[in-house]
């Protein structure tokens, strides 16, 4: 007798039509994902695994326990509440570790890393290398004392105690303008040093500034290039891309010679009688330079969005707000504008987070009132090697652009935020 067919639906070799499209997406997943998988790959080895070292740098203290191995385990049993110094045996260990790291070339690492807590650690471990090579046997603790006295300064012993863990909170609290006191209790840095959390503001409220300023000049713009006739517009909007084909060193030592002392624009109003020979603006190497400059330099940034958003708006729209009685200002401002939203929100934090982390423009025209805080970040990756601080610094500048991002998309939306 014939078998009774069933009423699932099949492929012509007989596979159930639900498997078969199941099989089909599993394929067509996995085509999609070979195909993304170079890309993945080069982001992840390029661009968050060296943001995510960087950012372990922040809390990475292993300096001191990998050249001072011995010390730092035997350092833990110290009580400083109890004892002024730790006894001999920690001395003697003090002593063997000086000796291998002097001997591999890698005492200067321990001296560097603990000179940013406490100065003069460095040429206090350069002079205790060249000593202790030469003591053999006990007394440790008087031989390193004769050595140099701050080995018998319990503050020493304090910021090896402190350090000697795998993980630091210093770096993090110096770019905080705070510090660890000999106690261990939180305090600010003395006021000279006190510099980080003013750059924050001062990059900040640039930054601001500048965002203003592109918007306030590239609204304008954006809407002729969306308004007038398209041979008349693509004109100008070469005339916009334009420095995107010139360097940016270019660009920027250009203002140099523009605002400088005796540059362009103080010459012409020297000429026009507008300035006296002694009176001319010292207009670059100061905030007004680097605003002016980086104006110039992220106002494209600003009208591209602009433009591509304004450019979908249809005409008829203001026509038919005239028709009903509207004046052209009232028509712009309660048809056209509320339109340009999306483009206004993409243009702002496109040129607000540039902004925020430029350091080439301000570091040739800021002078010491115009830079930003990126520029202390390259100042300790490139001069003084104190990347723990670097990637402190970056850290809480990522950290506040974060901040600031959800801030906008709670208060705008960034559903809402759109290049066209």
């Amino acid at each position: 007798m014939p078998t009774p067919t069933d009423d699932v639906m099949r492929t012509a070799d007989g596979t159930p039509l639900k498997i078969s499209l199941q099989r089909a997406l599993v394929r067509s997943r996995l085509r999609a994902l070979l195909l993304v998988l170079p890309l993945l790959a080069f982001v992840l080895v390029f661009f968050l695994f060296p943001i995510g070292h960087m950012l372990f740098r922040s809390v990475d203290n292993r300096i001191v326990g990998s050249v001072l191995p011995r010390t730092a385990v035997a350092i833990q049993d110290w009580d400083p509440d109890r004892a002024k110094l730790p006894d001999e045996a920690v001395f003697e260990a003090l002593v063997r570790d000086i000796q291998a790291a002097f001997k591999d070339r890698t005492l200067g690492r321990v001296g560097r890393r603990l000179n940013y807590e406490k100065p003069g650690m460095s040429s206090l471990f350069r002079k205790s290398g060249r000593g202790a090579a030469r003591i053999t046997g006990a007394p440790y603790r008087d031989r390193m004392i004769a050595i140099d006295k701050r080995w018998g300064d319990s503050s020493t012993w304090r910021l090896i105690h402190r350090e000697s863990g795998a993980l630091t909170s210093a770096y993090f609290l110096a770019a905080a303008d705070l510090k660890l006191s000999e106690r261990g209790a939180i305090v600010r840095q003395p006021e000279p040093r006190r510099i980080y959390l003013t750059l924050f503001y001062r990059t900040l409220w640039m930054s601001g500034l500048i965002t203003v300023l592109c918007l306030l000049l590239g609204y304008p713009v954006s809407y002729l290039l969306a308004t007038l006739p398209l041979r008349i517009s693509n004109l100008l909007m070469i005339l916009v891309l334009l420095p995107f084909w010139t360097s940016l060193l270019v660009r920027t030592t250009a203002w140099i010679a523009l605002l400088q002392t005796e540059g362009v624009l103080n010459d012409i109003m020297v000429f026009a009688g507008l300035l006296s020979e002694d009176g001319r603006l010292q207009m670059i190497h100061n905030k007004f330079g680097t605003v002016v400059a980086m104006v110039h330099i992220l106002l494209p940034f600003m009208i591209l969005p602009l433009y591509s958003v304004m450019k979908t708006i249809p005409p008829s729209l203001m026509r038919a707000a005239r028709s009903l009685g509207a004046t052209p200002f009232t028509a712009f401002v309660r048809v056209y504008m509320p339109n340009t939203v999306a483009g206004v929100g993409a243009g702002c934090i496109m040129v607000f987070i540039l902004s925020i982390g430029y350091y080439i423009t301000p570091a040739l025209v800021g002078g010491r009132t115009g830079t930003f805080i990126s520029n202390f970040i390259a100042l300790h990756v490139g001069e003084t090697l104190n990347w723990g601080l670097a990637a402190a610094l970056g850290a809480l500048l990522l950290g506040l652009v974060l901040a600031l991002y959800l801030i906008y998309d709670r208060i705008v939306g960034v559903d809402n935020m759109k290049l066209g």
